[in-house]
């Protein structure tokens, strides 16, 4: 659909940018503990290098249309890729600066020293060059570059040391080597002896760096250089096939094509001499959008894992998850969500819930068949044991894993294998379309009836994941909902849609008609002079048609609070078109990863939860499910969750037509941190 030119939008590639500029100002922060800031600058490195994977790659793929492509998109590919890069480059001056001539002398103060090849002493240069011979040189794979072969091709997001040996005698001209650093072996990170109470650690790269001498021995030279690198490819799979069972080997095949996928970046040391990086430019045949400067230190993402060797206030403290109110776990889960409804709030309460419900559905006897659906894994699923564990003991089991979760194609076919080994049904999903939807449902029998229990979730079934992400996940037994539910699964196994739900919002039939019927009741609401509100929360709103609906109500009247992590097109705040409109971004500790709609005012809210964000893909090309809260006091806890997040003024940025990320101030001298004022709230309540 081309984007209407009449309507203030911001490109959903540059939204993004601005995204991980929040994360990079959690690194920022001074108020975030020292460990913290520096996970929060891994977590901001690894974003980079998906969206150079995913986002950059398919403009790419764009730019290299024909002419046409503006017309049909509404925007220049080129232009953006453009913009992308200057936005970048600053991003990256700015991640240096907070690292080199921040983080790096904070942790000094703290006694603990990052130190390279050049800093070491005797002894711990005798402790690293023992360490090396023992661990590291043997699975060390350097290669020549002959410039009369083909240049090696480099991995994607490996980190490699681009190595030149010079010898003056003679006028021999320079050899060229590559060595990739093996950071699988023992981590990114070394801790060398302590001297006096203060602490060293070193990276892997820096090691092989000091060991240089003892991998080129055999030849003559005066000098070595090395200088880090690192390439990402185009990440993007090149499916063209219905999903069927020969589709776990097309993408297989896709999936070793990924790591050979056309250069997108390179992230190079700013100290390599001009002649090599022009050698090694000419050799990858990049761009410049594709060149970006960076320090000595690539695929930052391996710092998530720095170790705290210092003080334990130098890490957010560890929070016991919280119970969950009059739901036990030593007694049986059916015969407490057969009364009433519950709600898990993730992190704040413990992701153990829903285990236990699949580990009682597996052993009791009255169960008859479980339903699920599945999009990431941990990597050793608990869940995955419960159902192996169902089907054993005689239960039905019917598992729709998606294959197409990107980056997690390959762990999920993993999955599957294993599941269909042990006697689960497993099926593919639907052809052309991502089942996205969180969902379980359970058959029991009681008393000669079939009776139905769900879980329906805004997250994965990923208990790793589940300790880090805010989500909502519902359990319950009302037919309203099990009912659609039975339906549901039904159309999945059949390989079609239904689309006559009463309760359900369901994607890709649904979604969109119900969203827009929604807010046109509240625009009717605010034409007749009450009041009327719409509150959304969600990862990314970049649907043009909704934005536009949105942009609708707010000249309506409506008044409209968005409370959006990643991507919004939305500006708020212009004159005729989103005065109505307020948008904040809340970046914590957690990631926030609830989608909640709620349409209404004060006593008539009515509330949904979704696994779906505000996206074409969501709406329109993917199997999503929303669900509403019928249950009362469940609709109040997540309306208080709600109100609490948009009282935060400490960790809540506004978004603006500025894109300048300011924290958002409330107009109180009290501070309002959402992550921990609903721990409060939790932990307390009655």
């Amino acid at each position: 659909m081309p984007m209407p030119k009449n309507i203030p939008l911001i490109n959903r590639e540059v939204s993004w940018l601005y995204f991980n500029d929040r994360v990079l100002q959690e690194a920022a922060d001074k108020s975030v503990p020292l460990v913290e800031r520096i996970r929060f600058l891994a977590i901001f490195s690894s974003n980079l290098d998906e969206f150079y994977r995913v986002r950059v790659a398919t403009l790419n793929r764009l730019s290299n249309l024909n002419t046409r492509s503006k017309a049909i998109l509404g925007f220049s590919p080129r232009k953006i890729l453009n913009q992308i890069k200057n936005i970048v480059v600053r991003q990256e001056r700015k991640f240096n600066h907070l690292y080199e001539d921040v983080i790096v002398k904070e942790l000094e103060r703290e006694r603990i020293f990052l130190i390279n090849e050049t800093q070491l002493n005797v002894t711990r240069g005798s402790f690293v060059r023992e360490y090396f011979r023992e661990k590291i040189l043997s699975t060390l794979v350097p290669v020549m570059i002959n410039k009369n072969e083909p240049f090696p091709e480099l991995k994607d997001r490996a980190i490699y040391l681009f190595v030149r040996l010079v010898q003056t005698k003679n006028n021999e001209k320079s050899r060229f080597a590559l060595i990739e650093i093996p950071t699988d072996v023992s981590g990114r990170f070394i801790v060398l002896p302590e001297t006096n109470n203060l602490k060293f650690i070193t990276l892997i790269d820096d090691i092989v760096r000091y060991c240089l001498d003892d991998i080129f021995f055999i030849f003559e030279y005066d000098s070595i250089e090395a200088y880090s690198v690192q390439l990402t490819r185009d990440a993007e799979l090149d499916l063209d096939i219905h999903v069927s069972e020969k589709f776990i080997d097309a993408l297989s095949k896709s999936l070793l094509k990924r790591g050979k996928g056309k250069p997108m970046r390179l992230l190079y040391d700013t100290d390599m001499p001009l002649d090599m990086l022009t050698y090694l430019v000419a050799e990858l045949d990049l761009t410049a959008d594709g060149l970006i400067p960076g320090n000595r230190y690539h695929n930052f993402k391996d710092f998530i894992s720095f170790p705290n060797v210092g003080r334990p206030e130098l890490e957010y403290p560890k929070l016991a998850p919280l119970p969950v109110n009059e739901l036990s776990t030593v007694s049986s889960i059916f015969a407490q969500i057969s009364r009433k409804d519950y709600l898990i709030n993730l992190p704040y309460q413990s992701f153990d819930y829903i285990i236990h419900f699949l580990r009682e559905a597996a052993i009791d006897p009255k169960v008859r068949e479980i339903q699920i659906t599945l999009y990431r894994l941990a990597e050793n699923s608990r869940i995955i044991h419960a159902l192996i564990n169902a089907a054993k003991n005689g239960k039905k089991v019917s598992c729709m894993l998606e294959l197409k979760a990107r980056f997690d194609e390959q762990a999920n076919i993993y999955w599957t294998n294993r599941l269909e080994e042990e006697g689960v049904v497993v099926n593919y999903g639907m052809p052309d379309y991502k089942v996205h939807s969180k969902i379980c449902l359970i058959r029991r029998t009681e008393k000669g009836k079939d009776r139905y229990y769900a879980n329906l979730a805004t997250g994965n079934y990923n208990e790793k994941t589940a300790k880090l992400y805010c989500d909502h996940s519902l359990f319950t037994a009302n037919p309203l909902i099990t009912s659609e539910l039975v339906t549901f699964f039904d159309g999945l196994q059949k390989q079609v849609f239904h689309s006559a739900y009463k309760h359900l919002i369901v994607s890709p039939l649904q979604s969109r008609q119900k969203i827009n019927s929604l807010i046109n009741k509240e625009i009717k609401t605010a034409k007749t002079g009450k009041n009327a509100s719409i509150i959304l929360k969600m990862n990314s709103l970049t649907d043009v048609a909704i934005i536009e609906k949105l942009y609708e109500a707010s000249n309506a009247g409506v008044k409209i609070k968005l409370i959006i992590r990643g991507m919004c097109c939305l500006v708020p705040g212009i004159a005729g078109f989103s005065e109505n409109i307020e948008v904040i971004s809340i970046i914590d500790r957690y990631l926030e990863h609830a989608r909640v709609w709620i349409f209404g005012d004060a006593g008539r809210q009515n509330v949904y939860l979704s696994s779906a964000d505000m996206m074409a893909r969501n709406l329109d090309h993917r199997v999503e499910v929303g669900f509403p809260i019928l249950d009362a006091e469940i609709r109040s806890e997540i309306l208080d969750i709600i109100n609490i997040q948009l009282k935060d003024n400490t960790k809540a940025r506004e978004i603006n037509e500025l894109n300048n990320n300011r924290y958002r101030k409330t107009g109180t001298k009290v501070l309002s941190r959402a992550q921990t004022d609903i721990y409060t709230y939790l932990k307390y309540k009655k």
